[in-house]
């Protein structure tokens, strides 16, 4: 049952990502959605790479739609998440990673609690099982942020830092988003709850990376967004 939703906006952040980019959009483009269909809004946040062009050569030989957005520089992922809501025309907003670390195949239990009229917002959760290969400092950002955002805004999250989030567009649409680099999470998170909305988690697969590997957020993100979550609770 899809009610009003009939096309989700697909937002990808990217910097520097051209060895895993076009599997990222491959796996996108086989993704079945019934009713629903897909756009991409890929944000090129200033890419010294071929990330770009990948893209590019994607859009012009696939028949799934990609809108190809470039930023002057490198801002982060908060600023590039903004830009691409910028370009959407979708009635649902899920942000994915330019990374293979999340799997687009978890689309549909994504949606599905949004097209039931469950929920406006959904958020993938990792932590329903062991992760291997999380390094200490991640394993542990992740272990306070949801506890730390459940204290503050009374939500019962169990993965804040997610990077499948969904979003009904009216809800994302709503938001006041300040954010530059990482801090996007805690302060959608904060906002999202301030706001009145649940939050709806549903388990997702994942397969984390190593810096050597491409990852970017370092452990001082995960300080910034500590304090993130304590900013937005007492300021707007």
């Amino acid at each position: 049952m899809t009610g009003p939703y009939t096309r989700l906006s697909i937002i990808i952040p990217m910097y520097n990502e051209e060895s895993t980019i076009a599997q990222v959009l491959d796996e996108i483009a086989q993704v079945a959605l019934g009713g629903i269909t897909k756009e991409v809004i890929a944000v090129d946040d200033g890419s010294t790479d071929r990330s770009a062009k990948i893209v590019q050569q994607f859009a012009e030989r696939s028949p799934l739609d990609v809108n190809l957005v470039i930023s002057p520089g490198n801002r982060g992922k908060g600023a590039a998440i903004r830009r691409g809501l910028e370009h959407i025309t979708g009635d649902i907003v899920l942000i994915q990673d330019a990374d293979i670390e999340y799997d687009p195949q978890d689309y549909p239990k994504l949606l599905a609690p949004i097209l039931s009229g469950q929920a406006r917002v959904v958020y993938g959760t990792r932590f329903h099982c062991k992760i291997k290969g999380m390094a200490l400092p991640n394993r542990l950002a992740n272990w306070i942020l949801p506890r730390l955002a459940n204290l503050l805004y009374g939500t019962h999250l169990t993965d804040e830092a997610t990077a499948y989030k969904v979003f009904a567009t009216e809800v994302i649409k709503s938001v006041d988003l300040r954010c530059v680099g990482f801090e996007f999470c805690p302060e959608v998170t904060a906002k999202i709850a301030r706001a009145g909305y649940q939050i709806h988690e549903v388990p997702i697969s994942y397969q984390p990376r190593s810096s050597q590997a491409g990852k970017k957020i370092r452990w001082t993100d995960g300080v910034i967004a500590i304090w993130t979550l304590i900013k937005y609770r007492f300021t707007e």
